[in-house]
C-alpha cells in the first residue's frame, strides 16, 4: 500500500492522473498514450460514443485496461445530465460519473445551479459523482455538501491550454475542500500539472493537452512524471519567498585578503 494513497468514495486509485479518451490522432496513439501515462481513470463521452462492447469500439479498447470514468459531456439541463448518467450505469456497470453541465456553449463554462441540483439528485441515486464545475470555493462546497465525491475545478476554459488562470482561487478550494480536488480543463504542459499538485490538488485530469500535443506519447509519459513531481513538491513543502538575497553559504570563517 502506497504511504500516501488517492482516494475517493472509498476505492484506492493507482495513480494521481486522469486522462481523457478524445482528439487522439489514432486508435493506437491513444493507446500507446495511455500506457505511457499509467491513469487511475480514463474519462469517457456517453453522448458521443458506442456503448456497445463490439470489437475495436472504445469500450471494447479500454474498459479491461483501465478504469472507465464515464461523463456527460454536451449536456445543457440536469434533466439530460441525470438520463445520460443513468444510461452509463446501465450499460457500463459504474455508478461512477464525471458530472458535466455546460451554461455557456462558447466557454463551456459550467451552469453551477443546475450543476448542484443535477448532482444531489445523482448522490440519491447511488451515483459517486465527481461534477466539473468553476473555480469558486462556495460552489465546490455547495457540490461537496449535497454528497459529491470529489470536485473538479477547471484551471482556464476547456481546451485552452492556457494552464492555470487563477491560482489564489485553486489554491483556496484546495485548502478549503472536504473532498478531493481534482483540476480538470485548461492544462497545457506538463509545468501547468506541476503547479496543480504544488498549489494542493490531489490530482489532474488532461486530455487536449496530451492528444493534440506534437507527440502524444512522450507528453503522456511527462504528465506522468509531473504530476507525480508536484505531488513530492507539495508534500516536501517550498521555502517562504523572500524580498532580499540570503547566501547559501555561511559569511564567518571566509579567507581574509
Amino acid at each position: 500500500m502506497s504511504s500516501d494513497p488517492f482516494i475517493i468514495a472509498g476505492t484506492a486509485l493507482s495513480s494521481r492522473l486522469f486522462v481523457g479518451s478524445a482528439r487522439y490522432p489514432s486508435q493506437q496513439v491513444m493507446l500507446d498514450a495511455m500506457a505511457a501515462s499509467e491513469p487511475c481513470m480514463v474519462t469517457m463521452s456517453i453522448r458521443r460514443i458506442s456503448l456497445e462492447g463490439y470489437a475495436g469500439s472504445l469500450v471494447d479498447l479500454l474498459g479491461d485496461r483501465y478504469r472507465i470514468l464515464p461523463n456527460t459531456a454536451g449536456c445543457v439541463t440536469a434533466r439530460d445530465a441525470i438520463l445520460t448518467a443513468e444510461l452509463a450505469r446501465e450499460a457500463l456497470g459504474t455508478n461512477w460519473i464525471k458530472l458535466e453541465l455546460i451554461g455557456d456553449r462558447d466557454l463551456l463554462y459550467p451552469d453551477v445551479e443546475q450543476l448542484v441540483h443535477a448532482a444531489d439528485e445523482l448522490v440519491r441515486k447511488g451515483f459517486v459523482v465527481l461534477p466539473y464545475c468553476n473555480e469558486d470555493p462556495v460552489a465546490c462546497q455547495k457540490l461537496a455538501d449535497v454528497g459529491c465525491a470529489a470536485v473538479m475545478p477547471l484551471g482556464s476554459l476547456i481546451g485552452s491550454g492556457r494552464g492555470i488562470a487563477n491560482p489564489a482561487a485553486i489554491e483556496l478550494v484546495c485548502n478549503r475542500s472536504p473532498v478531493p480536488v481534482v483540476l480538470d480543463a485548461g492544462i497545457g504542459t506538463a509545468s501547468d500539472a506541476v503547479l496543480a499538485m504544488e498549489l494542493g490538488c490531489d490530482a489532474v485530469m488532461v486530455d487536449t493537452a496530451i492528444a493534440k500535443a506534437h507527440d502524444p506519447v512522450k507528453m503522456a509519459a511527462a504528465m506522468k512524471a509531473a504530476v507525480a513531481a508536484g505531488r513530492s513538491a507539495r508534500l516536501a513543502g517550498r521555502i517562504p519567498k523572500k524580498s532580499f538575497a540570503e547566501p547559501s553559504s555561511p559569511q564567518l570563517g571566509l579567507i581574509a585578503t
